[in-house]
C-alpha cells in the first residue's frame, strides 16, 4: 500500500474526514425518512454495527418535518440526502443536519446550488458534491459522447470552483458509477487533480454476495493507493449488513484496521489438524475485540512454521500439536485442545503491551 493521499480536513459536525484521520465509514437509512421512529430505529441498529455517518433521504417535506427529532436521536454525523429540490437542502441545513448530499447536475441551475452552499457555510454545515455518471450536465454529455470518466471529474471540477468561489472549502467529492473502470479511472483523475477529500462508493453494486465483492474490487486499488477518505458499501439489503463489509475492504486493504485479521490455510490434504474448527473457535473467542492484529493458523509443515512466524501472533499447527509464534519468534509447542486459548492469551498480552506503550509514548 502506498502512501495515504495528502487531503485537507473537513469537518462533518465534529468528525474530521481526510488528512491523516481515519476512513470513515458510512451507510444510509432505508426507512421513509417521515417515519422518525422507524428511521431511528434504523439507525440503532447501523450505529450497532459500527456505522460512523448515517445518510438519511430527504425526498419531501414530511421527511423535513422529521428531521429534528431524528436529529436528536442520532449520535453520529447526520447527512440530508438531496435530489432535485434544493429547498429541501435548505429546510435541511435549517433543522440541524452535519452534511447534506447534494448532486449539483440535477438540482436545475447553478443559481440553487449557490443558495445551498451560502446557506451551508453560514450554517458550518459540510456539502458532499456527488458526481454519478447517471446524471452527467447536458452539456459535458455532448462533449464526450457518454458519461466518461472525464466527462465526471470536468463536471466535479467545475461545481468545486462554483463553491470555493464562494469562500466554502468544507465540502467533500464522490465520484460514482456501477461500471467499476469508470470509478477506477475518475477517482485516480480527480484524486490527482486536487486536495479535496473523496467518498469512495460502487453505487448500485447489487445484492450482498455479489455486491460484496463487485465493492471490494472497485474499492480495494484506490485504497492500496491510499486515495479515499470515507466509503459507503452500497448493497441491496438492510444497511446494516453494509458496515461489516466495508470495515473488512478496509482491513484487507490495510487502509484502516480496527479488528483482528485472521489468516488461516485453505482446505487441503496436507491438513493436520481440525482447522475448521480451530478457525471457528478462534473467531467466536474474538468477538468484539477491537485490536489491529494480525493472526495466522496454519495447519501443515510445508508453510506453517514461515506464515505463521510473519504475522503478529501465529501457530503452526500438525500432528495434534502447534508451535506458538509472537513477533516472529517461537513461544511455546502446544497440544491442539489447547490451540484457541493459548492465542487467545497471547492477543490479550500484545493488546496490553500496545496500551502501555501508547501510555509511555503519550
Amino acid at each position: 500500500m502506498t502512501d495515504r493521499r495528502k487531503t485537507r480536513t473537513v469537518y462533518v459536525g465534529t468528525t474530521p474526514i481526510g488528512g491523516d484521520h481515519p476512513i470513515r465509514v458510512q451507510s444510509m437509512t432505508n426507512t421513509d425518512t417521515e417515519d422518525a421512529a422507524a428511521t431511528i430505529s434504523q439507525i440503532e441498529d447501523l450505529l450497532a454495527a459500527g456505522c460512523e455517518i448515517i445518510r438519511v433521504t430527504v425526498n419531501h417535506d414530511r421527511a423535513a418535518d422529521a428531521l429534528p427529532e431524528i436529529r436528536a436521536a442520532c449520535p453520529v454525523p447526520l447527512v440530508a440526502d438531496i435530489h432535485f429540490t434544493h429547498r429541501l437542502a435548505l429546510r435541511s441545513i435549517e433543522a440541524g443536519v452535519d452534511k447534506v448530499r447534494l448532486n449539483p447536475g440535477n438540482v436545475g441551475s447553478m443559481e440553487r446550488v449557490r443558495e445551498v452552499v451560502s446557506a451551508a457555510k453560514d450554517a458550518g454545515v459540510a456539502l458532499r458534491i456527488g458526481v454519478n455518471s447517471g446524471s452527467i450536465e447536458k452539456d459535458l454529455l455532448e462533449k464526450y459522447g457518454w458519461p466518461s470518466p472525464d466527462a465526471m471529474v470536468e463536471s466535479a471540477l467545475r461545481h468545486c470552483e462554483t463553491v470555493e468561489g464562494m469562500g466554502f472549502v468544507n465540502y467533500l467529492v464522490s465520484l460514482k458509477s456501477t461500471d467499476l473502470k469508470t470509478v477506477l479511472s475518475a477517482n485516480r483523475k480527480f484524486a490527482k487533480e486536487t486536495d479535496v477529500p473523496l467518498h469512495l462508493g460502487v453505487t448500485e453494486a447489487g445484492r450482498p454476495g455479489y455486491g460484496s465483492l463487485k465493492s471490494a474490487a472497485g474499492l480495494a486499488p484506490l485504497l492500496m493507493e491510499g486515495v479515499g477518505d470515507t466509503i459507503r458499501v452500497s448493497l441491496t439489503a438492510n444497511p446494516a449488513e453494509e458496515i461489516p463489509v466495508a470495515f473488512d475492504i478496509l482491513k484487507a486493504t490495510g487502509a484502516r484496521v480496527t479488528s483482528p485479521e485472521l489468516i488461516s490455510c485453505p482446505t487441503c490434504g496436507r491438513i493436520e489438524i481440525d482447522l475448521e474448527d480451530l478457525m471457528n473457535q478462534l473467531e467466536e473467542k474474538l468477538a468484539g475485540e477491537e485490536v489491529p492484529i494480525k493472526i495466522a493458523v496454519l495447519g501443515c509443515v510445508v508453510n506453517g512454521p514461515g506464515e505463521a512466524s510473519e504475522a503478529d501472533i501465529g501457530i503452526a499447527g500438525g500432528g495434534g500439536k502447534g508451535i506458538l509464534y509472537r513477533g516472529g519468534e517461537q513461544v511455546r509447542i502446544v497440544p491442539e485442545s489447547e490451540m484457541v486459548d493459548a492465542l487467545y492469551e497471547e492477543v490479550l498480552a500484545w493488546k496490553k503491551d500496545k496500551e502501555n506503550s501508547a501510555v509511555v509514548n503519550s
